[in-house]
């Protein structure tokens, strides 16, 4: 979100409405990522996303836009399924967005050509998640391989996140590789990582353990120099080495609503779904908030106190209106 956006949205927050907006604009994906949240069995509290309905055509362009005109949201992240399913409504859908005042966000794994003119939109944000070096990857995100993304993103300015897992985490300069590689490219203005949360009853090969997950965010924070590309300051690390201890205390779940891809169930207590393990978030966004949140302006006020009682305000205002 732009700078310029804090005081709209802080406004949004009061009067009880929430500044972003998250949609699963579809239930189709052609990929069977491991560890993928979305498609996981509790990911909407025991309801599967395959047997949700899901819309297409002007359906989903005039269901897209009665959401945004109800919710008003002052950024949308557009995922899946696999956004890209649905690129002829997206073509539609994302002038009328910003036409609207919404920036937007596209969370890819450009497993399709990403239309050429989309270049030319500034308040579009493609983002194309790359699940490490290019044997990791293909294995795992076949078809999107890397092939296909380098010839998709051509002519396209677009951030790479990576989702850091215990393979990656081993310190043998895994993380350095993936950054040197991705940072050569001209396409790619951004790298941003998170770090992979669990799910309370997960019992899984991506889980860090706390060595690993301490191991990685010191590597991390050691290649910035080199990498300028890699986005992670302080405070997002910060956020990641004390994340929050629930929902409730996580700034980025309470102001964000998401909605799975009939645009009615509500996805919860966060983006993830599920029971995430609060204790090992590895949400980027999350550790962001949750570290300006501790911030004490002039030393004395902590901004996760103001925004508790604006939230306070905006639920009653909400209520009694």
């Amino acid at each position: 979100m732009k700078m310029g956006a804090i005081i709209p949205a802080w406004g949004r927050i009061l009067r009880g409405g929430n500044p972003f907006l998250a949609l699963e604009i579809t239930k189709e994906c052609p990929l069977s990522c491991p560890g993928c949240y979305a498609f996981a069995p509790d990911h909407l509290d025991g309801t599967l996303l395959k047997t949700l309905s899901d819309s297409k055509g002007q359906d989903l362009v005039d269901g897209v836009l009665a959401v945004v005109r109800e919710r008003k949201p002052l950024h949308i992240s557009l995922v899946g399924g696999e956004p890209l399913v649905r690129y002829r409504e997206l073509d539609i859908l994302i002038p009328k967005l910003i036409e609207m005042g919404v920036e937007v966000q596209i969370v890819t794994s450009a497993v399709r050509e990403i239309p050429k003119h989309w270049a030319e939109w500034e308040d579009l944000h493609i983002v194309v998640s790359v699940d490490g070096l290019q044997p990791e990857h293909d294995l795992r995100r076949s078809p999107a391989t890397y092939e296909r993304i380098l010839k998709h993103i051509e002519g396209h300015r677009i951030i790479v996140h990576c989702t850091v897992t215990r393979a990656q985490s081993n310190g043998n300069g895994y993380l350095r590789e993936f950054s040197d590689f991705w940072s050569k490219r001209p396409e790619v203005y951004k790298i941003w990582f998170s770090l992979f949360t669990p799910q309370e009853i997960e019992l899984s090969g991506e889980r860090l353990t706390p060595a690993e997950r301490s191991g990685a965010l010191d590597t991390l924070e050691a290649l910035r120099p080199d990498f300028p590309k890699v986005f992670l300051p302080d405070v997002v690390l910060d956020g990641f080495r004390n994340p929050p201890d629930s929902p409730e205390n996580c700034i980025f779940a309470r102001t964000t609503q998401c909605l799975s891809s009939d645009l009615s169930t509500v996805v919860t207590p966060c983006q993830l779904g599920g029971r995430p393990v609060c204790s090992e978030c590895g949400c980027m966004a999350a550790a962001g908030m949750t570290a300006i949140g501790r911030f004490k302006l002039g030393g004395l006020v902590k901004v996760g106190d103001l925004f508790n009682a604006s939230h306070h305000i905006g639920k009653r205002w909400q209520n009694n209106n």
